[in-house]
């Protein structure tokens, strides 16, 4: 089975896009960041050298310190597909990611979508 693109992209490339989206919804960008760093674990320096050493996705996920225990309570459709019934664990984790910006840019509250 053929990897996908995505794992290989560098996660600097998509990064601006998730800023772009939520500021598209008056959100900002240390809303991105902090929905980020709940998910993966970095802090905010740690985010920005991968953003720096333009990593891709698969290495981010993998560098990531640890995914927070709550992601599994993210749930609904991205691109039409359902996150939870994502079998591939570093898809899954991006689909979470894009799930929890989506949320963000249709303006629901940032305790709601960190699953506080």
């Amino acid at each position: 089975m053929t990897e996908h693109r995505i794992f290989s992209m560098p996660f600097a490339k998509v990064y601006p896009l998730y800023l772009q989206k939520a500021e598209r919804k008056n959100r900002t960008k240390d809303e991105v960041d902090q929905i980020i760093c709940w998910l993966t674990g970095y802090s905010q320096a740690e985010l920005q050298q991968q953003i720096e050493q333009q990593h891709d996705f698969a290495t981010f996920f993998s560098q990531a310190p640890a995914m927070h225990p709550n992601c599994v309570l993210i749930k609904g459709v991205v691109c039409g597909v359902r996150v939870e019934n994502v079998t591939d664990p570093l898809m899954q984790k991006i689909r979470y990611l894009d799930k929890l910006i989506d949320e963000l840019a249709k303006g629901k509250a940032l305790a709601k979508i960190l699953r506080q």
